[in-house]
């Protein structure tokens, strides 16, 4: 503790480091992160959690982050959601957390950016941390897409309508995903032999076990949609990758939006997914005086705004531009995750940056995982820094795109090697 902080003035009198050797370096006011998990993503409308709350949900991961970090809960200050489809999700994470055994002392929100949710409330609470308002907080990332989707129900006002981008924020994202392929000329082939190669690391990585250090059980409650019966399941697997699947079968299957284009399928887009992930953060000096293990650091993320009719396109803007603020390149990160929203998306950032698909999305991705809205920012850190582990590796980069025509980026260097 006195070491590092006297190594924290010394680097204030020396000259600046750059790169990797100024992320990498340690100092009592990082932010880091001392517990990744998540809970299993299960298939909506007809997986494990179809009949579970989103509320219940929110309060079985909080409970899990308790038992699994051994933290006093008074020392959490706030609780930050990241949530989509729920306009009450301000309620749920605080009655949830509450229940869940933190105090009325820790304060909870939620807020919605929309596929980066779960990265934006991370971003919030490390803020919160790196500013001094607070020493210690959990994001929590949290979807529940058995119960609907966010599309507007009605256009927006004839005055805003008359701005062709803010039209274009109308757009279903099936349509975004053929606009890309087709302004790009991303072909079918292409994106069926991505969301093969999705599928066949996924299945890798669950026989291997790879997941099990990330993915804690949940106990809930399932209705027999014919019978009506309910019964008490204990989940602790993602259903999502479809084992045995190959650029020939996924070939096979029927475009999944006709009036739109014939590129993107059931098969070559990410899957609808119920699930929630959280991290738990603090100070560098409070989790050593804490004794709390820290796994990672995190460094930043940002935003960029692209067209909403070629949303996806957007982690090829931001993660230049989150490189550029740390003077790094793709060739210093060791590992990337990249939501896989469609296999257009994904294809077109792979190649317009020269990404080397060695380090991307090595379990798998929202193809094969699938992607609850709000919870994926979160899912992509508790995955990306287990594969660090894994690995050895330092760095990890997650990205995503972002309804409407957005993008965000992370980035984090994993401490456990």
């Amino acid at each position: 503790m006195a070491a590092e902080r006297l190594n924290a003035i010394v680097s204030q009198l020396t000259p600046s480091k750059t790169g990797l050797s100024a992320i990498t370096q340690k100092n009592p006011d990082d932010v880091v992160i001392t517990l990744a998990i998540r809970t299993p993503f299960t298939r909506a409308f007809r997986g494990g959690f179809k009949d579970t709350p989103l509320d219940y949900l929110v309060y079985s991961l909080l409970k899990k982050v308790i038992e699994k970090s051994n933290i006093d809960p008074q020392m959490v200050e706030d609780i930050c959601l990241g949530n989509v489809n729920e306009g009450k999700a301000a309620y749920i994470v605080r009655a949830a957390s509450l229940a869940a055994g933190f105090p009325n002392t820790s304060a909870a929100s939620s807020v919605n950016r929309f596929c980066s949710s779960g990265l934006k409330a991370t971003q919030d609470v490390a803020n919160q941390i790196s500013l001094g308002n607070i020493e210690c907080g959990i994001a929590i990332g949290a979807e529940l897409m058995s119960a609907g989707g966010d599309r507007i129900p009605n256009p927006f006002h004839e005055e805003i309508l008359k701005n062709q981008d803010a039209a274009d924020c109308m757009q279903p994202m099936g349509q975004t995903s053929e606009n890309v392929g087709k302004d790009f000329n991303i072909t079918r082939e292409s994106m069926d032999r991505f969301a093969a190669e999705s599928h066949q690391r996924a299945e890798r990585a669950q026989k291997a076990g790879w997941f099990d250090d990330e993915i804690v059980p949940i106990t809930t409650t399932v209705k027999d949609p014919k019978t009506g019966e309910e019964k008490q399941v204990t989940l602790t697997k993602d259903e999502g990758p479809r084992w045995g699947s190959t650029y020939e079968s996924l070939s096979r299957i029927r475009p999944a939006f006709p009036e739109y284009g014939d590129k993107s399928t059931g098969g070559n887009s990410s899957q609808v997914t119920d699930g929630a992930a959280a991290v738990l953060m603090m100070k560098r000096s409070t989790a050593q005086k804490m004794n709390q293990p820290i796994l990672g650091k995190y460094v930043g993320a940002t935003v960029v705004g692209v067209a909403p009719r070629i949303m996806g396109i957007a982690p090829s803007l931001v993660i230049p531009k989150l490189l550029g603020k740390y003077s790094l390149t793709l060739a210093d990160i060791d590992v990337i995750e990249l939501n896989e929203a469609f296999a257009s998306m994904a294809v077109y950032c792979v190649n317009t940056l020269g990404i080397d698909t060695r380090k991307l999305n090595v379990r798998g991705g929202a193809i094969a995982l699938g992607h609850p809205l709000g919870a994926t920012g979160t899912r992509q850190i508790c995955t990306g820094l287990s594969e660090c582990r894994r690995q050895k590796k330092k760095i990890l980069l997650t990205s995503m795109c972002i309804g409407t025509g957005q993008g965000s980026a992370g980035l984090f260097v994993n401490e456990m090697l």
